[in-house]
């Protein structure tokens, strides 16, 4: 049964204000509206004629920081997954390099610098899928980090749940590694700040398996905060990850729990949501509410908000890796700020809340938010070096050995990747050890979290692959199975890239050498692969014919909305997926004769 978390009670005491010197105005871009608050909206403190008034004022200004979909990623992220785009005033853009926990404790320290009032929260995925540095240790160093980065609170994200409740639960609570046990001199503490899953229960007790709210609290002011995850979570989560669990309706949670907190007397509430949209640009500071409120956004967001009680004055967002701060409108009509900060720490969000003391309500006509690039021309935190020197030091005998050498950048981008067309051949390689009539190999891009840089990121020299960047590029520890489908179901399995739970938003299969098809963008819903044109080492699929096809383990269960995946016969086991990989590019390079990158023409597209 899932461990629950239901009384969140950390070890040490709570941290529930910051105390800053200085004013508590903060300017940001991108205001909610252009209506005008009283003169007093700003001011913490009024003043009549030459005598200062130390009481408060009606109107306090709460700043609030945020961030999601961090996915442990300590040290600055390589290649494309380290980059930002940013739109010029001249149309044009620029990429600029972004992230790493050292650079974004220093942006985030100096933002709140002036600030009394300022609260930092997460929108999920704060673990999960992370590089070698974190995953190694199950993410013990991320919690850590997140815990002097002075983190208030945070949703839990579907990645939070790789490795099941009872994994969270610790995560949350403390205690070393059931199998592992302790990594460091003393226990592992846990999180300081607590997580929020009011829509994941315990399907025996019903009950949230953790905290569904939190209120913030600071000289009158009150703040409360609800987390959910997508509801669509055990679609994406191994089975094992969700068991036990039931994950419910995100809008109707949010609006279940806005209600109690209203019943508490907390009028000003933000909804952390792990489920995301996708901005018509990929520019971070694009505006998303051209030509009007909200209409530069698609995606599940935009119906959630649309669902969302107006009780709740903002949403902070996740899942999509995308970055957008957004004015969707509410059930009533009325804007309200929904943002998101890409992924990976290349980004946090700076949103001002302006509180009414008279109401305890947020004046949503003045709400500013803007996201900030956590740039790497400020000085690193200390506190955070010496975090992941403590870290690295630990992982190094792991991580340093060399696995691999390629000629260059071995990129994840596009709708067929040269990185996931590796990853396929490595998987079929594998699978043909394993049964000789191994026919391909299916990879799904999900999977796949970082690129292969050719520059080094270490001392480890250009070209050379070690074991830590392969662990972040599949740091799921998924197996490679084997199972038989019928060329019918093979069939079908192509065409759930594009229908059924993967029509908005296509999911495209990474595929092994040999497989080819057509896929038509054109035409909708699964028509858009074509049937006649798929082919296997040059000949059509026979609908009677039997398969043997190698996926991990995720995907051979039905994840990621393909469900005949799940259906398959006499499955075979194998080592998990970085062994595979390991062992394909061991095989087929060296530092005389490295691997080239794939050329991505398996899949033809029409657009």
């Amino acid at each position: 049964m899932p461990a629950t978390a239901q009384s969140h009670q950390p070890r040490r005491r709570r941290r529930t204000n910051r105390l800053l010197a200085g004013a508590a105005t903060v300017v940001t871009a991108g205001a909610l509206a252009a209506a005008a608050l009283p003169a007093s909206a700003n001011a913490d403190e009024s003043h009549r004629g030459h005598k200062p008034d130390h009481r408060p004022g009606r109107y306090q200004d709460v700043q609030l920081l945020s961030f999601n979909d961090l996915h442990g990623n300590l040290e600055p992220p390589a290649g494309s997954s380290g980059r930002v785009t940013e739109l010029q005033p001249d149309g044009t853009t620029k990429t600029v390099d972004a992230g790493g926990i050292e650079y974004l404790a220093t942006h985030l320290r100096e933002a709140r610098e002036g600030n009394r009032y300022s609260i930092t929260a997460a929108g999920g995925d704060m673990v999960g899928a992370s590089p070698l540095l974190s995953g190694l240790f199950h993410d013990e160093p991320t919690i850590e980090a997140l815990n002097k980065l002075d983190l208030d609170v945070t949703s839990v994200g579907n990645h939070e749940f790789d490795e099941g409740a009872r994994e969270l639960a610790r995560l949350q609570n403390g205690g070393c590694h059931p199998t592992e046990g302790c990594y460091a001199d003393k226990e592992f503490e846990g999180a300081d700040f607590p997580y929020l899953a009011a829509n994941v229960l315990d399907e025996k007790t019903r009950k949230p398996i953790l905290k569904p709210y939190w209120v913030w609290k600071q000289k009158g002011v009150k703040v409360g905060f609800i987390g959910v995850t997508l509801e669509g979570t055990p679609d994406i989560v191994s089975a094992e990850g969700v068991k036990g669990l039931s994950f419910k309706d995100e809008a109707e949670t949010i609006n279940k729990y806005a209600k109690v907190l209203q019943r508490q007397g907390v009028k000003s509430i933000v909804a952390l949501v792990h489920e995301g949209g996708f901005p018509a640009s990929s520019s971070y500071n694009y505006d998303c509410d051209s030509p009007g409120a909200g209409d530069g956004i698609s995606g599940p967001i935009a119906d959630i908000a649309k669902n969302v009680t107006p009780q709740v004055d903002a949403l902070v967002t996740g899942h999509t890796h995308a970055a957008y701060v957004c004015t969707i409108p509410d059930p009533a009509g009325k804007p309200r700020m929904v943002t998101s900060a890409a992924s990976f720490g290349r980004l946090y969000t700076d949103t001002t809340l302006t509180y009414d003391r008279a109401t305890g309500d947020i004046a949503r006509t003045a709400v500013k938010s803007a996201n900030h690039v956590v740039t790497r021309d400020v000085p690193k935190a200390p506190d955070m070096t010496r975090l992941i020197d403590k870290w690295s030091t630990l992982a190094a005998p792991i991580g340093n050995r060399p696995i691999g050498y390629i000629s260059g950048d071995i990129n994840r981008d596009g709708t067929e990747s040269p990185l996931g067309d590796l990853i396929a051949d490595a998987q079929l390689a594998y699978g043909r050890t394993q049964d000789p009539e191994t026919d391909l190999a299916l990879m799904n891009p999900g999977g796949i979290r970082a690129p292969l840089t050719h520059t080094s990121t270490g001392s480890e020299g250009d070209g050379v692959v070690t074991y830590a960047e392969g662990f972040t590029v599949q740091p799921f520890a998924n197996t490679v199975n084997l199972k038989d489908y019928t060329g019918a179901q093979l069939v079908q399995v192509l065409k759930e890239q594009v229908s059924g739970p993967n029509e908005a938003a296509p999911k495209i299969l990474q595929i092994s050498s040999g497989l080819t098809y057509t896929l038509d963008l054109t035409r909708t819903g699964a028509d858009r692969v074509v049937t006649d044109s798929i082919r296997l080492n040059g000949d059509a699929i026979d609908p009677a014919a039997t398969y043997r096809v190698a996926s991990n383990s995720f995907l051979a269960g039905g994840g990621d909305g393909f469900p005949t995946l799940g259906e398959g016969a006499n499955e075979l086991v194998g080592t998990d997926d970085l062994t595979a990989l390991e062992q394909y590019l061991t095989a087929n390079s060296s530092a005389t004769d490295p691997i080239e990158p794939p050329a991505a023409d398996r899949i033809t597209v029409v657009q």
